[in-house]
């Protein structure tokens, strides 16, 4: 098969990224919501870039009737209104679309299940290997040899893609297409189709491994319970309709052809404009690459033994900064302040934090103070005593939550930060979210500084640290001097701008299939790397000796 086909299901997807920001919406300056237009654009160039297509299409529902609808009023008729964002959504997502000269498959009476079954399965299978990106197990029918599921991971998981034998093993089937039979005796409550009465998918599925199609089962009721023997002689009419209902049409005429759907590239006249209006600066960035310039070397974790990369940074312009938001940074400096805020963070699933401190050695220094935060724009900032007990009894009041394991934590080189609380007795607990290490995975040869990815991918200008402490030399002042208003806006900013990069970073990483590499290799060494410059590597001297004399007789 020279040809790959990508094909996207719109409003699975748009759904999905939507609700993924659901409690943290991305917003331009303009107030308009733009969580599901970010997702579903961001979710389309990951996976194409993930499968390299030859050909793509996205498959969309138009608003009305279908027929599925009309033959059954009932169909979906639960289903909530779709919500104004994603309404407002849709046009946009379109243009990009258009921008980017993907072609968009739509049919009057019928939906993207249909139009998107149609182009898998009539493409010749000799020629094409088929790519179908959606989370809807319906299309589990329509799996073939050379069609497959490419399911987005959740919950830190990675994308996984179904195959034909892997989808039939799950079911114990012989055929994708007996699928068809088990939805329709067990239905379908997302689209309000209702199943045979005491049928759930195990029984279902048990059923058809054991009978193979509905009507094998209808002519053999008698080996059947009393109960079940009835509940599916008085179902002949339900599982007629059902099956008509979940069956995806593959015969549609769409008015294209496969050379229609061939990849090209992007019009990026159409294209900029919108993505400016979007204020999406990092997909800016992605199709509107800008010259680079010389910069220092930086360095981040890496692996226990690997070479450090060594990159250049982008210059930018027209950054916004803290300034052009109505941010929520506070100051919890009291006992019933901090206790607030602890209330506050028991009942989250995660939080940013970042520590400010005397020096850039964990070892040596101490806290000047720990800032926290839960959404984006909203932070709080807890100064430490400098008085070693009185910090001690400060620290110690949020050891519950930082230890809580089921709290995520989320930061910029976290592991200082898990080196610094070390010092008060306290053990970062829970699933760690470094967005040095993320941005690290996704592009290896670029600087992963706090201050060069808030503009990449935020198009924001952080607060430096000169303009807290000054310059190095004489003059440059200690950070227990600065006034608390000042290092409260810059304590607070770093929590939230670690934040804010997590959002965009890690979805990035489950849709290139890079969550597991971070959570079973980068995450554990992030602990292990902190106690290791923490207390060193015991050496076995004796041993080094001994092969110190080999080495010497080899030289000889």
């Amino acid at each position: 098969m020279n040809n790959r086909l990508l094909l996207l299901d719109a409003y699975a997807l748009i759904y999905r990224a939507y609700y993924a920001f659901i409690n943290r919406p991305m917003k331009n300056s303009k107030g308009l919501n733009t969580s599901a237009i970010y997702g579903f654009t961001r979710a389309t160039l990951d996976a194409i870039k993930k499968f390299n297509p030859t050909h793509v299409a996205v498959g969309f529902d138009l608003s009305g009737p279908t027929f599925r609808s009309e033959m059954y009023p009932e169909y979906k008729a639960q289903r909530e209104e779709t919500p104004e964002d994603i309404r407002a959504a849709i046009p946009i997502i379109k243009d990009i679309l258009r921008a980017m000269q993907i072609p968009i498959v739509e049919l009057k009476g019928y939906e993207a299940d249909d139009v998107i079954g149609t182009l898998a399965v009539q493409a010749n299978p000799d020629e094409f290997e088929v790519f179908m990106m959606t989370p809807d197990k319906d299309y589990g029918q329509l799996l073939s040899k050379n069609i497959k599921i490419a399911k987005p991971g959740r919950g830190g998981n990675e994308m996984e893609i179904v195959t034909e034998e892997e989808f039939c093993k799950g079911y114990d089937i012989q055929s994708p297409k007996q699928f068809v039979d088990i939805l329709a005796l067990w239905g379908d409550a997302s689209d309000n189709i209702k199943g045979v009465n005491k049928i759930g998918e195990k029984t279902a599925a048990k059923l058809i491994a054991e009978y193979g199609s509905i009507e094998n089962i209808l002519h053999n009721t008698d080996k059947l319970s009393p109960a079940m023997r009835q509940n599916l002689d008085s179902s002949h009419d339900l599982l007629t309709l059902n099956r008509k209902l979940v069956t995806i049409k593959t015969d549609l005429e769409l008015g294209f052809t496969y050379d229609d759907l061939k990849i090209k590239e992007a019009d990026l006249k159409q294209l900029i404009p919108l993505l400016e209006e979007m204020e999406f600066r990092s997909l800016i960035r992605e199709f509107k690459p800008q010259e680079t310039a010389p910069i220092k070397q930086e360095y981040v974790q890496g692996s226990l033994f690997g070479d450090m990369p060594v990159v250049n940074a982008q210059p930018q312009s027209n950054l916004l900064t803290y300034k052009d938001f109505e941010v929520d940074y506070r100051v919890a400096v009291t006992t019933d302040e901090r206790k607030a805020l602890i209330d506050l963070l028991k009942q989250c699933h995660e939080f940013a934090f970042d520590t400010e401190t005397t020096g850039l050695d964990p070892i040596q220094s101490t806290l000047v103070g720990i800032s926290i935060a839960i959404n984006p724009r909203q932070a709080w900032w807890i100064p430490i005593p400098a008085n070693k007990d009185e910090a001690q009894l400060v620290v110690d009041e949020f050891k519950e939550v930082f230890e809580n394991s089921s709290i995520d934590k989320i930061g910029q080189n976290i592991k200082f930060d898990l080196q610094m609380l070390l010092n008060y007795g306290i053990t970062i607990k829970g699933k760690l979210y470094d967005t040095m290490l993320a941005h690290y995975l996704l592009e290896p040869d670029s600087r992963h500084n706090l201050d060069l990815l808030a503009e990449n991918l935020l198009g924001y200008k952080t607060i430096s640290i000169e303009e807290l402490i000054g310059k190095k030399g004489a003059s440059q002042i200690n950070m227990r001097a600065v006034p608390l208003e000042k290092i409260r806006d810059y304590a607070c900013e770093d929590a939230d701008i670690a934040l804010q990069l997590k959002l965009i970073l890690f979805p990035r990483l489950e849709s290139q299939s890079l969550m597991e590499l971070y959570f079973k290799l980068e995450e554990p060494l992030i602990e292990v790397l902190a106690h290791i410059e923490r207390n060193g590597v015991r050496l076995d001297s004796s041993s080094l000796n001994e092969y110190g004399k080999v080495l010497n007789a080899d030289l000889i």
